[in-house]
């Protein structure tokens, strides 16, 4: 397992910006694939986001992308729109969701 990949999502709750994101819940599932992958679920319930490394079975969304990809999203060198468009992240489930998910935290 990374380093990176872990320290990006252990890092999700400090970067976590609950006035963005109101009263939604949402549970996120990232399949991270290639070198460095494993499964992660982002909790959002109650203002408060929980990051946890495990697969559930019935995700609000599901996002499948390349490990490294992941890593340079979170850090804003990959734009997230031309990357899923061009088939980079793969999204199942609520996708608007996942839209929204992008403003709730800070990135960079």
């Amino acid at each position: 397992m990374s380093s990176e990949v872990k320290e990006v999502f252990e890092a999700m709750p400090g970067a976590f910006l609950p006035e963005k994101a109101g009263n939604t819940k949402a549970l996120i599932q990232f399949n991270l694939t290639g070198e460095d992958g494993g499964k992660w679920v982002v909790d959002v319930a109650d203002g408060k986001c929980q990051v946890r490394e495990e697969a559930i079975p019935q995700p609000d969304v599901t996002v499948t992308m390349a490990a490294h990809d992941y890593v340079a999203l979170s850090k804003g060198q990959l734009d997230p729109i031309p990357a899923f468009m061009g088939g980079k992240i793969k999204v199942t489930g609520n996708v608007g969701l996942m839209m929204q998910l992008l403003q709730w935290f800070k990135r960079g």
